[in-house]
């Protein structure tokens, strides 16, 4: 399994959609982010599942919230460039090379 790297604005994304969805519905946070969690294992335990939709940045989508995970190998590390609503434009992630 490989280690999973977060860069800091993918982790704030994780965390504000979180706190959004506990406002939302008080538990439903922690549920995002153990469905995230669970996609980062996933993902970890077999990167090549998920394609590659950019260069060499690859897509997995939750399965219960409409957000994607969007990362890169680099070495033996997973490495988060955004956990982003499906919502929003792909052009913000694609910066973050």
């Amino acid at each position: 399994m490989r280690r999973v790297l977060f860069r800091p604005q993918a982790r704030d994304e994780f965390e504000a959609a979180g706190e959004w969805y506990e406002r939302e519905r008080p538990g439903l946070g922690g549920n995002f982010l153990e469905a995230v969690d669970e996609q980062l294992s996933r993902i970890a335990t077999n990167p090549l599942l998920y394609p590659a939709v950019y260069r060499d940045i690859r897509k997995a989508a939750l399965r219960r919230f409409p957000y994607c995970i969007y990362f890169k190998l680099r070495g033996d590390a997973v490495v988060v460039l955004a956990v982003f609503h499906t919502a929003r434009s792909p052009a913000m992630w694609k910066q973050r090379n």
